[in-house]
């Protein structure tokens, strides 16, 4: 377990580092709630989370109890939904401050902010994966490549952050353009978000309607059906694509917002905020009691595909995310932390969370054996610790030749 205790106390430190307390009495509060440099760091611890909660991820961390041994990195295996959340609440959050600090700030919105720093960076990526899956020799279909290479399929199973990251900045776009309406434009953003929820209940983790129902519950049946009918192919195939973006209409809502809410905390700050991680544990504890009975993967249980118990776990879970960034920006409030480590991980959380599955892959030999295919574990676990340490400089030098090759394209098209 000492790969666990040194990456959890190295995190734990970067929450202390540089950290910088206002004041216990209630009116003592950060100038800037959240200022750009605060918000910047943020954005760095979440992205060195995201990476450790994908290599907890990783059979030879998350099934060491089945072989005689004990998890590793357990806290980060289901923590990646919080991790994302607080990218879409920093997202709508900057949003709104970029447009009451900057002149025109709408004007070139699309071009500026979907085009040159979203969709052109996910074509990009998209080629680089194809020339990682040809160095590894992956079989895939002449039509998959095809649809891997359009977007309409997923060349990087990770890559669904900047799709619907794209999504939701049209709809921002839209409404802020045509809306003067506050309450219109939050109920606007609301539908969207909802409805691509309710697009994953209907659609599950793979293409359940593609044959008679309950292929998927025999033995080896993804080993026998066609790879558009497998997992995470198709756009908003899995939870994971929806149960975090509800964070994105908080950060709007709260930085809209934001004189009325310093000062009703002004006011009785530590019940206010006792309040909060009341409410978040309430719908913690709700959200996993429900996943836990109903789940999200419940096809998995019968031929049925679910969708009902999908639905439930989608709407207990959106109250769980929102109440966990508020609880965050509340205490930023009071609570800061900007440090080297996180400015640096913050200037390339997008590259690194692009980039981290060639690095999972790469080193997959340090954790998998060759001729079983079944974790590997070494004495002391030695392995693990360098298979995280390999994990995270791969995926810093992929960060930098993919942040160095968006802008070639970048000018190249302009």
């Amino acid at each position: 377990m000492y790969v666990t205790y040194v990456i959890y106390a190295l995190f734990i430190a970067l929450l202390f580092w540089g950290g910088k307390f206002a004041g216990f009495k209630g009116k003592q509060m950060h100038g800037d709630s959240i200022s750009l440099d605060a918000m910047k760091s943020l954005r760095g611890l979440a992205a060195i989370g995201i990476i450790i909660h994908h290599i907890a991820q990783q059979d030879a961390f998350q099934y060491a109890s089945l072989y005689g041994q004990q998890n590793e990195l357990s806290f980060f295996q289901n923590y990646g939904f919080k991790l994302v959340a607080i990218f879409f609440f920093c997202s709508g959050y900057g949003l709104i401050r970029s447009i009451n600090s900057k002149y025109h700030y709408l004007h070139g919105f699309l071009k500026r902010r979907v085009v040159k720093t979203i969709l052109i960076p996910f074509y990009v990526s998209v080629l680089m994966y194809g020339v990682w899956h040809l160095i590894r020799g992956d079989e895939i279909a002449p039509l998959q490549w095809i649809t891997n290479l359009i977007g309409l399929t997923m060349m990087n199973e990770y890559a669904w952050y900047p799709v619907v990251l794209a999504i939701l900045y049209i709809t921002f776009y839209f409404v802020f353009e045509n809306l003067e309406d506050k309450k219109s434009r939050y109920i606007f953003i609301l539908v969207v978000i909802l409805f691509q929820g309710l697009y994953f209940c209907f659609n599950g983790h793979f293409a359940w309607w593609a044959a008679f129902r309950g292929w998927w519950t025999l033995p080896s049946a993804f080993d026998n059906v066609t790879w558009w009918m497998q997992q995470r192919v198709w756009l908003f195939s899995g939870e994971w694509w929806v149960n975090s973006q509800i964070a994105f209409l908080v950060g709007i809502y709260v930085a809209e917002n934001e004189d009325a809410l310093r000062d009703w905390f002004s006011y009785s700050y530590w019940v206010k905020l006792i309040g909060l991680v009341v409410v978040g544990i309430v719908t913690n504890l709700v959200a996993n009691l429900t996943q836990s009975t109903l789940s999200y993967w419940s096809e998995f249980a019968g031929s049925n595909p679910g969708i009902k118990n999908k639905i439930i776990c989608y709407i207990f879970q959106l109250p769980q995310v929102a109440s966990y960034v508020v609880i965050i920006y509340a205490i930023m409030m009071k609570y800061n932390v900007q440090n080297p480590v996180t400015r640096f991980f913050a200037s390339i959380s997008f590259e690194t969370y692009m980039m981290n599955l060639i690095a999972l892959q790469a080193f997959s030999f340090l954790i998998t054996d060759a001729e079983t295919g079944l974790p590997l574990y070494k004495a002391g676990h030695w392995n693990l610790g360098l298979y995280a340490v390999c994990v995270f400089a791969g995926t810093i030098l992929l960060a930098y030749l993919y942040k160095w090759l968006n802008s070639k394209a970048n000018k190249l098209i302009k």
